[in-house]
């Protein structure tokens, strides 16, 4: 990421420490500057391929792999608006193991029932009649009049517990399906970053295109 917070402009912040003079101010960066992908690129799949992370990959990891630059993994989170590393990357199975234990205390509650599924229910002619993967009810039944055996029909055992580990796992599963960027318009995205990062004229706080001044205000 040190490639991209390179380019994140600063903004001067008065220096609260105890020891600092009246006047005092430090440089921050303003990680309230976020690049973007431009609307015509993120919208269109071809720009894109389908990529599945495997095992405990990082994106400096993905970026070396496909672009031969580690640096450039801020376009791996980019392409996936990416916002919270923590919380909406796949987690390594060190982490992921502490995460289970600390949000449901034991794996014993991790293993206890968060809802019921819906199976797939079929007609005697093998045309579904009820889709899969829908909340329902422990109990559920599904009802419907068979064309075929020309009479109606009440179905149960149509679903199936999902469990807390087993809907973190589906998360899990479901963060590690990414698009990467394709590297022929890698080009296209560090103009656009060039472009939207630094400040632009028009403000009193406007020092340069990449520092800004602030005002603290304390009551």
């Amino acid at each position: 990421m040190s490639d991209y917070f390179n380019r994140v402009p600063d903004f001067q912040y008065a220096n609260l420490l105890k020891n600092s003079s009246i006047g005092d101010k430090v440089l921050v960066k303003n990680l309230f500057r976020k690049a973007k992908l431009r609307e015509d690129i993120f919208q269109n799949i071809t720009f894109f391929e389908k990529y599945f992370i495997k095992g405990d990959e990082r994106p400096d990891q993905i970026a070396n792999k496909f672009y031969n630059d580690p640096n450039l993994d801020w376009l791996i989170l980019l392409a996936n608006n990416v916002l919270n590393y923590q919380t909406e990357w796949p987690m390594s199975a060190r982490i992921y193991d502490e995460y289970i234990l600390e949000k449901y205390g034991s794996y014993e509650n991790a293993s206890k029932v968060r809802f019921y599924e819906s199976k797939r229910v079929f007609n005697s002619q093998n045309e579904t009649v009820f889709p899969p993967g829908l909340k329902v009810e422990e109990n559920f039944a599904v009802e419907f009049y068979d064309i075929d055996l020309d009479k109606p029909v009440r179905l149960t055992d149509v679903s199936y517990p999902v469990t807390n580990l087993v809907y973190e796992e589906r998360l899990q599963e479901k963060r590690r399906s990414i698009y990467i960027l394709k590297p022929l318009y890698i080009s296209i995205a560090i103009e656009d970053l060039s472009d939207i990062l630094p400040y632009k004229k028009g403000s009193t706080e406007f020092i340069s295109k990449t520092l800004k001044d602030t005002e603290t205000m304390i009551s």
